[in-house]
């Protein structure tokens, strides 16, 4: 197996070039302590901000996700840093400017200046949400910062040499485990259970992530294990998590929750890492 020893990654890596709902930086340690000392290949199917990974550094890896602006920026950061550095150097961070940029269609930008108005708007938007409508449209208003950095050359040039080892895929979790072997590491962070109420939040891509796809990524894990695969899951700590993943390891830790429109509704919540191993 190709995996690298605990002891090689705790050199200097990348870090997650935006914020994202559910970012595993506050749980790190947590997750690290817990990764295989050895594996083939690396598998993040819900990679949002990609903090194990990058703290990994796996020397071969398949990262996906469903949110295509996010995965774009990915390509865009191992392929083309230069290119990005240059676009992402002449934002502003001034309200009038990030409204402009927010009504912006994608559609009509290239891959690299759309990799740039994404990082813009997640570094400047309100809480570091992001969230579209029904018609797929970024509608976060703008945050309330000093003196927020757009650009940290140093960390996506890190990244880019990180990600230069990394296929990085647009889909399903099920579609990107198709070629995952006996021996390979998959860890799945996906949308989290609701603990109740609307202070969870799902909504980053279209369609979002219901029960019915909780039930499946259950049933993926299950397949996993009987494969051979060394799996490891993050979810909320609720009754439908513990009876989809009843039979293998559950340890609870204490996470918060920062994203929320109410700081009363930011503490300590309890969380769950699953293993087959």
């Amino acid at each position: 197996m190709t995996g690298m020893p605990r002891g090689d990654v705790e050199r200097a890596s990348a870090r997650p070039f935006v914020k994202w709902a559910g970012g595993k930086g506050q749980v790190l340690g947590e997750l690290k302590s817990r990764v295989p000392l050895r594996y083939g290949r690396y598998y993040e199917p819900f990679v949002g901000g990609g903090a194990l990974f990058f703290a990994s550094s796996p020397e071969a890896a398949v990262l996906s996700d469903r949110n295509p602006f996010l995965v774009n920026a990915y390509v865009v950061i191992r392929d083309h840093p230069g290119e990005l550095v240059l676009s992402l150097r002449k934002h502003r961070t001034d309200r009038d400017y990030y409204y402009s940029m927010r009504g912006a269609d994608p559609a009509a930008l290239s891959n690299v200046e759309r990799a740039s108005w994404f990082i813009y708007l997640n570094r400047t938007c309100y809480n570091g949400l992001w969230r579209v409508n029904r018609s797929g449209r970024f509608n976060v208003p703008f945050g309330r910062y000093r003196n927020p950095k757009v650009l940290d050359e140093e960390n996506l040039r890190r990244a880019s040499e990180a990600l230069k080892r990394a296929i990085v895929l647009c889909t399903d979790f099920a579609s990107a485990l198709e070629d995952v072997c006996e021996g390979d590491f998959v860890y799945l962070d996906p949308p989290y259970v609701p603990l109740g109420g609307t202070s969870d939040f799902t909504g980053y891509v279209e369609g979002g992530f219901d029960p019915s796809d909780q039930e499946r990524l259950a049933e993926v894990f299950r397949n996993l294990t009987a494969a051979g695969v060394m799996a490891m899951l993050s979810n909320s700590d609720t009754e439908m998590v513990r009876c989809l993943y009843s039979g293998f390891s559950l340890e609870t830790i204490q996470s918060r929750r920062p994203i929320n429109c109410r700081a009363d509704r930011r503490g300590a919540v309890n969380e769950v890492i699953v293993r087959n191993y």
